[in-house]
């Protein structure tokens, strides 16, 4: 017989079995049973500012883990303050559980005070939510949230948990059995399809690997490697593939897409087969549909069937694990000849190599291409959302898996910062940088209180133009420089913010400087450390694929007058 507890101890001992650290969460009068139970827990508490700043933390950790991170906070305004950071994590396939208190059960759907239909509110951006009614329902559905939101392609649980059920004594069974008709994820390869495949590798001349988040997420790293070195084929990565496959390796074309260097894009436009590892060919790859690839076949491998089709034709799609449907496909294909090709990319790289001016101006890009140097395949990046996130894409190399972490499709801004100090816990003997940019950090800053009483060494490093950069740059180009809501006049003093907080500051204003500070910041680990860098405040990230544009419209360097908008604008 099992001892009596609570609903809240129920729940917070199946997340210590399931071997988790940290709890990032704030508490609020519907959750203080559950925050009660984790006083007795090993399971630690880490107290946030924000909610948000919870669920990008947790983010943070997962991705630099690749394990579950869980969420706790409480009911109405402080659980729909989640859904940002949950949004972000069901775009980029991430495993957590969001646990939130909510009003008691016979207040439901009375507008109670901070009552929220947090369940419904969810349903969109969750892998799936749960309300409980029954307590004794708590230790299976805490155990099946944990396994669902790691299982197949990953994403967030939401569990629901009214304040007298986390108050109700129970005697938890802790080793019931869980059904869950309709949720399968697929196992078998079918070998039809892996031949289809693997022939249509084995005929391309002009072949192109294009390396997604799935590919990270499933462990493909090595299995990518030999694959790309065993066919001689050249490796592009999305902006969450990055750290599948190692951008320093000669096969190497590192990102593709909208700000992609431009020869992963030319080899993309020309290539006569491009085969997708768990990626879901989104707009900012795809860009102009009718002209994309139009004289390449396509190979999509991919655990989630949903992704087939959905925005491009496929000739041949793979159900499956990444990881072991690329090691299937190595062992039944033979290398073709892809020299000429390879040869022809060699030439692209020398004709369009990244690059920037090294003068007496501060650019964002020579501090991170310093930092990159310094920190070598060491260094975890974490970024925000905007110009300094696809410069750090195109100079920070990413050689190793979970050491790049920002936010894809939900482009989310905020969540470098509070996402590093999760990469930081999770690691905290390797180098964690937020890239972040002037406009993005004031949305969560206020997570330097947390970072600062964990004395985390994380190096927040501010790309500071005074501007919302990527919209002042596509106002700049493509609205004939009308700029609008872009300038952020009334920027704090960044450096006496952090000392504010209690962490350190430093700031960067001419290009001589930036070997030195760098030096400085990295040999900081007495807690955080922000870096203002104040760059030029009118510089543009190139290449650039107009929004809807094709391959072959990609501008290399910034044109003398504003273009026209981008197609599809109004």
């Amino acid at each position: 017989m099992s001892k009596l507890k609570s609903g809240a101890e129920a729940i917070v001992d199946v997340i210590a079995q399931q071997g988790v650290e940290y709890i990032f969460g704030l508490p609020g009068g519907a959750a203080i049973p559950i925050f009660d139970a984790l006083v007795d827990s090993p399971v630690k508490l880490i107290l946030t500012r924000h909610e948000q700043g919870a669920t990008h933390m947790a983010d943070g950790y997962a991705r630099a883990t690749g394990k579950p991170a869980v969420v706790l906070v409480t009911s109405g305004p402080g659980a729909t303050n989640t859904i940002t950071g949950i949004l972000t994590a069901q775009m980029d396939s991430i495993p957590m559980v969001v646990i939130t208190g909510q009003q008691t059960t016979w207040n439901l759907g009375l507008d109670a005070f901070q009552e929220a239909d947090v369940s419904g509110i969810s349903y969109p951006v969750v892998k799936h939510s749960y309300l409980i009614k029954n307590p004794h329902d708590i230790p299976r559905i805490v155990r099946e949230a944990f396994y669902i939101c790691q299982t197949g392609r990953p994403g967030p649980v939401l569990i629901d948990v009214p304040k007298d059920i986390s108050s109700a004594m129970i005697e938890p069974n802790y080793d019931e059995e869980f059904h869950l008709p309709g949720y399968s994820i697929p196992h078998e390869i079918d070998k039809d399809d892996l031949m289809a495949a693997a022939t249509l590798i084995e005929k391309a001349k002009q072949p192109v690997l294009l390396v997604g988040h799935g590919a990270v997420i499933s462990g493909a790293e090595k299995a990518v490697t030999y694959l790309a070195e065993k066919m001689h084929i050249p490796v592009s990565n999305t902006l969450l593939g990055k750290g599948c496959f190692p951008e320093s390796h000669p096969l190497s074309l590192g990102m593709l897409g909208m700000h992609g260097t431009a020869y992963a894009n030319k080899a993309v436009d020309a290539a006569d087969l491009v085969v997708s590892i768990g990626s879901r060919w989104d707009d900012r790859i795809v860009g102009n549909i009718e002209k994309f690839c139009v004289n390449a076949k396509k190979i999509h491998i991919d655990i989630d069937p949903s992704e087939f089709n959905k925005t491009v034709t496929m000739d041949v799609t793979v159900l499956g694990d990444a990881k072991a449907v690329v090691e299937a496909l190595t062992a039944v294909m033979q290398p073709g000849n892809t020299k000429d090709w390879l040869r022809q990319v060699e030439r692209w790289k020398k004709a369009f190599p990244l690059k920037y001016k090294k003068t007496g101006r501060l650019v964002a890009q020579h501090v991170l291409d310093e930092f990159r140097r310094q920190v070598q395949d060491e260094g975890i990046f974490t970024t925000d959302v905007g110009q300094h996130q696809m410069w750090a894409a195109q100079y920070c190399l990413t050689e190793k898996r979970f050491h790049w972490i920002t936010s894809g499709g939900a482009g989310t801004m905020g969540f470098g910062f509070p996402a590093a100090i999760g990469a930081q816990l999770a690691h905290p003997d390797k180098p964690v940088i937020a890239v972040v940019g002037d406009g993005g950090f004031q949305m969560t800053l206020c997570e330097l209180s947390t970072a600062v009483i964990s004395r985390l060494p994380i190096k927040i490093l501010i790309i500071n133009n005074n501007f919302l950069g990527m919209v002042r740059q596509w106002q700049s180009l493509f609205y004939g420089n009308r700029l609008s809501g872009v300038d952020l006049e009334g920027n704090p003093d960044f450096v006496k913010l952090a000392e504010a907080y209690g962490a350190k500051g430093l700031r960067i204003r001419r290009a001589a400087d930036v070997k030195r500070v760098v030096s400085a910041a990295l040999a900081y680990n007495d807690g955080p450390i922000v870096i203002d860098a104040m760059v030029s405040k009118e510089d543009n990230v190139f290449p650039m694929i107009p929004a809807g544009a094709s391959m072959g419209e990609m501008i290399l360097e910034p044109p003398k007058v504003a273009m026209e908008k981008p197609v599809g604008s109004t």
